[in-house]
């Protein structure tokens, strides 16, 4: 889902946290400058930018963990 109320960034990081959402990502002018995306697990942990492959070996690896990953690489 995406938050595009006009609200304050950190008013909708906590929102998100507090509904346990497992990955908050946030795009702003820096990161679209830099093509990156920023990431705070659940929580509210900044786990800091990451580029769109990095994100998907994050996500790739985070489902690893938990024994239900498929092979994607086609």
């Amino acid at each position: 889902n995406s938050d595009l109320r006009n609200e304050k960034v950190g008013f909708k990081i906590r929102e998100h946290t507090m509904q346990r959402v497992p990955y908050i990502l946030v795009v702003g002018d820096q990161e679209m400058e830099n093509g990156t995306v920023n990431v705070r697990a659940r929580g509210g942990e900044n786990l800091g930018s990451f580029t769109f492959a990095e994100l998907v070996t994050l996500f790739n690896d985070d489902i690893s963990k938990l024994g239900r990953v498929t092979d994607t690489s086609e």
